[in-house]
């Protein structure tokens, strides 16, 4: 899970970046605070990458993908980019979780014991 979920946060600080540029050509918002907000939502992308199979981890992993969707009210793609991202982090999530499933069951065949039921 950790693989998949950390390749979507990544695609998501490259598309934060590409967004605070867009946003920079908004006369309303000044460049120091497009690049505050963008910095720190690029800072925690790469900090989620680590966190994300600790306790919390994929919850702040969806607040993400909320504040992502949300910021479309500055840079109107971002609706759709912040879907698309949201549809690719519950994938990571899902799948992630199966393929640790079927590793833990593998890796106890090969051990000749039986995967824990938790």
């Amino acid at each position: 899970m950790r693989t998949l979920c950390a390749s979507t946060l990544i695609g998501e600080f490259f598309v934060i970046g590409f967004a605070g540029l867009v946003a920079m050509k908004d006369p309303d918002l000044s460049m120091s605070t497009v690049w505050t907000v963008s910095g720190i939502a690029m800072f925690l992308c790469v900090l989620l990458c680590g966190l994300v199979t600790r306790p919390g981890g994929i919850a702040m992993g969806w607040a993400l993908q909320v504040v992502l969707i949300a910021s479309g009210f500055v840079v109107p793609s971002m609706f759709f980019l912040g879907a698309a991202f949201t549809a690719l982090w519950w994938a990571s999530v899902h799948y992630g979780r199966k393929i640790d499933e079927a590793k833990a069951r593998f890796a106890a065949q090969a051990d000749g014991s039986t995967p824990d039921a938790a």
